[in-house]
């Protein structure tokens, strides 16, 4: 596979660009979440530093209260709801992540709070949610009919849904992603990041254009996970093919909302098989002992397999989240 977009070969998208969310937002949101988010540590991989002949850091936000960067997004969100709209609650649809850290941010703020995930969704990301005390429906047969659901409930009973990729207040708070690895690497000219719905390119890429134009900010899918890379391609919205796939938290469709996020934001996104990504993951824990679910070793196979195209270096790559089941973890040790 190789890089599948390139902004500079893809015309302005047709739909009204959303305002992603500012540098003084995103540091706004930074202090709003401190006392709940944590600030997960930048490490050197001398492996990947000597493979690629330039320095590679990685964003451990595996090391992130529930897993993933999604917390940072949803404190931010519900720390901003008045209290008439948390006393209707929230509902939301997500592949597992986001689930979780609305359901942590809920738990905390006493919001009553419901999730629409996939029947297909991983035990570990599942058990994080009810471990929150939300209430978990997995009827849907993939993400898309998740949110369908989801939206529709929140119609019902007058909840908020709360998305998982669009939204300002949420891209602010995953925007302190870019924030942080700024603040912790000032040298950095190349961050890589997965990429499903534009959520967190969105959030990053609105603190770079601000505050670190010179910084380019490079997607990473895989071949069954490219919604987004095909959307930007054909400047119009793009379907899901619900394909399996080890990269559970990409999934699902692109609308014009998330079209234009990943038009703003990125410079190009390169594309993965799943095998190695697949590869990614066990290249990861065997050399530096870090457990990455699928899509938090997007990025990782993009440089791995040269997808990523030229990197200008230091470069940071984004490990958004760890939670993969046991039984899939060890099969890709083992080469399944």
């Amino acid at each position: 596979m190789a890089t599948a977009y390139s902004r500079f070969s893809s015309p302005t998208p047709a739909y009204v660009l959303p305002v992603l969310p500012s540098a003084l937002q995103v540091r706004q949101a930074a202090e709003r979440i401190r006392a709940h988010a944590v600030r997960t540590p930048l490490v050197r991989s001398d492996t990947l530093s000597t493979f690629l002949g330039g320095d590679v850091w990685l964003k451990c936000e595996c090391d992130q209260v529930t897993g993933s960067f999604k917390f940072r997004g949803a404190t931010n969100v519900l720390a901003l709801m008045t209290p008439e709209q948390r006393a209707r609650g929230v509902v939301t649809s997500s592949a597992g992540n986001h689930g979780a850290g609305i359901a942590a941010a809920a738990h905390a703020l006493g919001v009553a709070c419901t999730v629409y995930v996939p029947s297909v969704a991983p035990a570990a990301k599942r058990d994080r949610i009810t471990a929150m005390g939300a209430q978990v429906d997995s009827s849907a047969p993939h993400y898309d009919a998740a949110e369908a659901l989801a939206r529709a409930h929140a119609a019902r009973a007058n909840a908020t849904f709360v998305s998982p990729c669009t939204g300002i207040d949420l891209m602010a708070g995953q925007g302190t992603v870019a924030l942080e690895i700024l603040e912790d690497l000032p040298a950095v000219r190349t961050i890589i990041t997965n990429v499903g719905g534009g959520g967190l390119c969105g959030g990053m890429g609105g603190f770079i254009n601000d505050a670190a134009p010179a910084v380019t900010l490079i997607g990473a899918q895989s071949d069954r996970t490219d919604a987004m890379a095909r959307s930007l391609t054909a400047n119009a919205p793009a379907d899901d093919a619900h394909e399996p796939t080890i990269c559970d938290g990409l999934a699902g469709l692109v609308d014009g909302e998330m079209l234009a996020q990943g038009h703003a934001s990125l410079k190009r996104i390169a594309i993965s098989t799943e095998r190695a990504i697949r590869d990614a993951i066990a290249y990861i824990w065997i050399e530096e002992g870090i457990q990455v679910e699928g899509a938090g070793a997007a990025g990782i196979a993009a440089l791995l397999s040269g997808t990523a195209g030229a990197i200008e270096f230091p470069c940071a790559v984004v490990l958004s989240g760890g939670n993969i089941d046991q039984t899939v973890h060890a099969d890709v040790l083992r080469g399944g």
